[in-house]
Parts: C-alpha cells; structure tokens; sequence
C-alpha cells in the first residue's frame, strides 16, 4: 500500500499519471527505442572520457540523496557491459549514498564530460565491494579506496543537451557574476553555528583538507 502523503505545499498539483500525460505527450519512437541494457563500446568509451559522475540513491524510507563523484577521466572502472565500479575516495564520512545503497540497491548515474551538453544515465542495482583486486585497479599512487561502489547495469541512454544548452553550462561567458556570492566558508560558518569557529577557521581547514585527503 502506498503511504499516505501530506497536503501539497504547493497549490494546482498533478496527482495521477493521466493528468500528467494529458500536459505531456508521450515520448518519440526514438527516444523509447534509445534505451539499451548494456554498456556497449560507446557507453564505455563515454565512460573512459568522463572525470565526473553524479550517484543518485534512496535509502529504505524513501528519502534520496545525489552525491557527485569526480577524479581523472576513466576513474570509474568498467568491468565488463553489464558491471561497473565506483572508487569510493575520502569524503566527509556521512556516508548517505553508500548507507542508503544498503537498505535500497536501486542507484541512477549521470556522466559529464566538460564541453559535451549530451550526458550519459545509467540506471541499476549496487553493492559495496572490498575486492581487493579491483580496488587496486582504482588506486592512485600508493593509496587505493577503502571501498567501491559496483553498479549492475539494468539500462543505460544518452540525455539531450537541451538543459546544458538552456544553462549555458560550458560557456564561460554566459556563466553568473559571483561577486556577490557569499563565500562558502561563510555560509558554512552560519550553518554549523559552532561557537569560536569563524569562516576564516573554516576556509584554512577546508583547504587543507583539500591538499592532503584528496586520497
């Protein structure tokens, strides 16, 4: 039985899928026919160019996080077209995709590679792995991941660029003014409301953790 929602916060909402397909019509033969259950030579050839992926998860209530992944182009390791891995590299230790991969192992990627509005989506199923072989295939220097994210591929497809073009994601010169833009020490600072810790404290750790834990 679905759980009970609260009243919608928000007024005029769609409540049921008919409603929705009659604002909407249903996608092009193209767009159903794109979906494929592997990754084939293209898929893993994207993958191999992307230093970038965003790992969206639930956890057993439902509640879902999305965690960006990144590290040089071809971090994340394709076993074979139906397995791939995700090196867990260190982190803020809150741990939210890996915990809700164990309660709920349905996980959705997004690849990005810098100057291409097309993205890759890969949707399927997650364990964590410890194997230690193929966490030695993902170690940089001497120090490899304590941990992997293997993902069991269930489909995968190309995104169009029309939100990248939308944005202008890549184009340096339609990118915001910052100049007003707090910094991000600052807005931590305000949120953690730590007593005697001020952005300036935050913004030295932050950037020492930035060149020592990077692995």
């Amino acid at each position: 039985m679905t759980p009970a929602r609260n009243p919608a916060p928000f007024p005029s909402v769609i409540t049921s899928i008919e409603e929705l397909r009659g604002l909407v019509q249903p996608p092009s033969e193209m767009v159903c026919r794109k979906v494929i259950n592997r990754l084939d030579e293209h898929c893993r050839t994207l993958i191999a160019h992307a230093p970038f992926v965003a790992l969206a998860t639930s956890g057993a209530s439902g509640d879902c996080d999305v965690s960006p992944r990144g590290d040089a182009p071809g971090f994340v390791l394709v076993l074979d077209e139906r397995r791939l891995v995700i090196p867990d590299r260190p982190g803020n230790r809150r741990l939210d995709n890996v915990q809700n991969i164990l309660e709920n192992p349905h996980v959705g990627l997004l690849f990005l590679i810098p100057g291409l509005e097309e993205t890759l989506r890969v949707n399927g199923r997650a364990w964590i792995t410890r194997d230690e072989e193929i966490l030695d295939r993902m170690a940089v220097g001497a120090k490899r991941p304590v941990l992997g994210i293997g993902v069991e591929v269930d489909e995968c497809f190309i995104h169009c660029a029309k939100a990248f073009k939308r944005s202008g994601l890549w184009e340096p010169s339609r990118w915001p003014d910052r100049s007003d833009l707090p910094s991000i020490a600052q807005v931590l600072a305000d949120h953690v409301r730590v007593p005697n810790l001020t952005a300036d404290a935050i913004d030295l750790r932050l950037q020492e953790n930035y060149k020592t834990t990077l692995y």
